[in-house]
This record gives structure tokens, C-alpha cells and sequence, in this order.
């Protein structure tokens, strides 16, 4: 867990003003007897998790696409090629929805705005070589050029909501 106790403040805090805002149907599936505390949902998202993203074309169709999601300091954070479409879409729509899913266990989904880490013309952002150390340990030093091929982001959500039906589920030792 990375996350400071004013970000897990923070993240509570969206997390319940999400789900109050939420619709009537969506409340009667995600409640508290079915969803994670910020305390419990940053233990259980550790790693990579693959999420779901949906950019926006520029004639407004809807597109997703898969990604490594690291869940660091409360928000989701992710990369892709420089010259990918969804980095194209992102360029001048900065609004997405995420969703990492595992099974009926665990639905994490979110939206929101995204910043741009690493831009390749201009200052990155003020924690990026904390980050960048952080995505060189995990994939590698030598795993991309980084500085030409990828671009990261962060996800600033607006809306998020977990549902976890059973948090023994997630937080039980694997079976090897």
C-alpha cells in the first residue's frame, strides 16, 4: 500500500460520494455489504491489473482497449505507445472510463480525466522519476525506450464504485 492517509481520506470520500450519487439500480447490486472500504481496495489492488479503457474518436464513437493498470496513491495510472490510437484519443479528449474485473469477485469502475505523466514536449509531472523508478522495477530497466515509446498517465477520477461481495475472497492466500 503506498497510499497516504490523506489519500485514503480522499479516496473514501469518492468512493462514497460515487455510490451516493449513483442510481437506484446500481445501489440495489453495489452496497456496503458488497463493496471495499479505500483501505481495503488499495490492499487488494496490488500490481498490474488489466483494465478496460474507453476513449473517445473525434467523431465521438467509443473505443476500448486493454492496459496495465497500477493502482498508486488512489488513482489508477497506465501507459501505452506514443503513437497508439488510444494516446491519440487522449491527446485532445481527456475524459475515460476504466474497469478492472476479475470474474464476479471484484468490479473496480471509473471515471474521470486523465494527465499525461510524461509528456514528450514539455515538464513531466512532479512525481514522475518516483513513478518511472516504480515501472522500470516492475517491467524492467530495459524493457522500452522510455522516453520515445511510452507515454503514462493518470486517471483524476470524478465517479468510482467497487463491487466485492465477498472480501475473504480476495484477500484469502492463493491455492498453488
Amino acid at each position: 500500500m503506498r497510499e497516504t492517509p490523506e489519500e485514503l481520506d480522499e479516496l473514501q470520500a469518492l468512493l462514497d460520494t460515487s455510490l451516493s450519487r449513483s442510481t437506484s439500480h446500481l445501489r440495489s447490486i453495489i452496497n456496503s455489504e458488497r463493496s471495499l472500504t479505500a483501505e481495503q481496495l488499495t490492499q487488494v489492488l496490488t500490481g498490474m491489473c488489466t483494465l478496460a479503457l474507453a476513449t473517445v474518436t473525434a467523431k465521438g464513437e467509443p473505443r476500448i482497449s486493454g492496459v496495465d493498470g497500477h493502482f498508486l496513491h488512489g488513482k489508477w495510472h497506465f501507459g501505452t505507445a506514443r503513437d497508439a490510437a488510444k494516446a491519440r484519443h487522449l491527446a485532445v479528449r481527456s475524459a475515460v472510463s476504466a474497469a478492472h474485473m476479475r470474474g464476479e469477485d471484484l468490479g473496480v469502475f471509473t471515471h474521470g480525466t486523465v494527465e499525461i505523466l510524461n509528456p514528450q514536449d514539455g515538464e513531466p509531472a512532479d512525481d514522475w522519476p518516483d513513478l518511472l523508478a516504480y515501472f522500470k522495477d516492475f517491467y524492467g530497466e530495459d524493457s522500452f525506450d522510455w522516453v520515445n515509446d511510452v507515454v503514462y498517465y493518470r486517471l483524476h477520477p470524478h465517479w468510482m464504485t467497487v463491487y466485492a461481495p465477498d472480501i475473504a475472497k480476495l484477500t484469502a492466500p492463493s491455492q498453488s
